[in-house]
């Protein structure tokens, strides 16, 4: 939203804000735009007030007079949490509150085209150590990690049912993680992760797997170069590292390494220890010489130093098993479209610009975002 404010060709932004009056949602917005010191042209952006959670979004969009001539919509809300516990929330979000949004753009006269946000994940656990194409998602019989992938996959489809292909517009990113520049990133998710990771320092998971990460500033970059692109021939685009900028979590962790000399070095293990690391945070017992753990007492120690109360570390564990298991995929996103119809380059590696991102990574509360990571 903020970059879309400072395109002479956008006359109006409506603003969507969760908030119970006008002035808690103005003060929302103002607040994106205060991150870092942007304008707020509060006759250029608008708050309109709404929850995709519902079931009266429709009806409200529509009896709005204020926003009857809106032609264009950028879908960039949904709820992103890999927690089963959200599950019934997600669905609602990202599936019915999707749902309302289209049939009220059914609705709108000077309707010119309906930018959905999605995710590279839709393709499914299926496909591993692969470079996974666009048109290859989405497919109903993909097998996915969690309830979100699988919503937006749902969304994608319905996207067909309400409106014609020549008036939407898909983009997929990849894992979102931070910001390529030296400032504060606008969220921490993803990076709550890797805050997790540099705390545990013992990590179970393939540490030479392909990730395809790519920033938020390069995320809002290409959904605004799409948007407006003369050059677009397609109505589904990957936003992604692809293979030239893929990364590791070993190149990601050696990055951030040197900025905690406190800590001990990373050691990534294999992907069955974690169900050691479960039972250990549960009994809270000593190793036995059978363990997969009796090697690795000394991060024990530490985290016992470190967390004191093994039962946090059971939270920890459990939210951060989705994450492992997403790394043990090995995909990376094809970009070629993405480069092909916009004057973009590939994106910045991972492993290049979290070194801006570091210093945030304290600031994280670890055990907040395995709750709702």
């Amino acid at each position: 939203m903020v970059e879309l404010t400072k395109r002479n060709e956008v006359t109006k932004i409506f603003c969507m804000v969760r908030a119970s009056n006008e002035v808690n949602a103005q003060a929302r917005v103002a607040k994106i735009f205060e991150l870092h010191g942007d304008y707020f042209d509060r006759k250029k952006v608008i708050p309109v007030i709404g929850d995709l959670t519902d079931e009266n979004l429709e009806k409200r969009l529509t009896a709005d007079d204020s926003i009857a001539g809106v032609n264009s919509i950028i879908h960039a809300a949904a709820n992103t949490s890999f927690t089963k516990i959200y599950d019934g929330n997600v669905e609602s979000v990202n599936i019915m509150g999707t749902k309302q949004l289209l049939s009220w753009a059914q609705q709108l006269k000077s309707f010119d085209l309906f930018v959905y946000i999605g995710t590279a994940a839709i393709c499914g656990a299926s496909i591993r150590n692969a470079l996974i194409k666009e048109e290859l998602s989405p497919n109903l019989a993909a097998k996915h990690l969690v309830k979100y992938s699988y919503t937006k996959m749902i969304g994608e489809l319905m996207l067909k049912e309400y409106l014609p292909e020549d008036k939407v517009l898909v983009v997929r990113p990849s894992i979102v993680m931070g910001d390529s520049r030296a400032w504060v990133p606008r969220s921490y998710v993803i990076l709550w992760a890797l805050a997790a990771i540099n705390h545990l320092r013992l990590f179970p998971a393939d540490s030479h797997s392909d990730l395809d990460i790519v920033s938020i500033d390069y995320v809002t970059k290409s959904i605004i170069a799409l948007f407006f692109s003369a050059k677009r021939k397609h109505n589904v685009y990957h936003i992604s590292s692809g293979l030239v900028s893929a990364t590791t979590p070993e190149k990601v962790t050696n990055t951030i390494n040197g900025h905690f000399s406190n800590k001990p070095p990373f050691k990534f293990v294999p992907k069955d220890v974690l169900t050691s690391m479960k039972h250990w945070s549960k009994s809270g017992m000593a190793v036995d010489t059978n363990d997969p753990l009796y090697q690795y007492r000394e991060y024990l120690d530490y985290w016992i130093y470190l967390f004191g109360d093994n039962s946090k570390l059971r939270i920890l564990f459990h939210a951060l098993e989705p994450y492992i298991n997403f790394i043990e995929l090995g995909q990376v996103f094809d970009n070629r479209r993405l480069l092909e119809d916009t004057n973009l380059e590939a994106s910045v590696p991972a492993h290049v610009y979290m070194a801006n991102s570091v210093k945030y990574l304290d600031n994280i509360n670890i055990f907040e975002g395995a709750i709702d990571p």
